[in-house]
């Protein structure tokens, strides 16, 4: 199992991000507020430079408005390196 930000399965969770986050119609500054954090917080998850943990990703979730499940689902149908 890779240990690195670039793993396929984290690479599967940035990019499942950012389509929730596009689908819902909020730029990474508005997730940001909601979150409220600065906007180079998201722009590090969604470009992989930054992990993040189970508790943020609830965070995330409710944000932008999906079910955390199914990026964990996402995930888990992504073979890792």
């Amino acid at each position: 199992m890779s240990r690195t930000l670039q793993s396929t399965r984290h690479e599967a969770l940035w990019l499942f991000l950012i389509e929730k986050r596009k689908k819902a119609g909020l730029t990474q500054t508005e997730v940001a507020s909601k979150l409220k954090r600065y906007q180079s917080f998201v722009a590090s998850v969604e470009t992989g430079q930054r992990k993040l943990d189970v508790v943020q990703l609830i965070a995330f979730a409710e944000a932008i408005g999906f079910d955390p499940r199914d990026a964990i689902k996402r995930m888990m149908a992504t073979k890792d390196d």
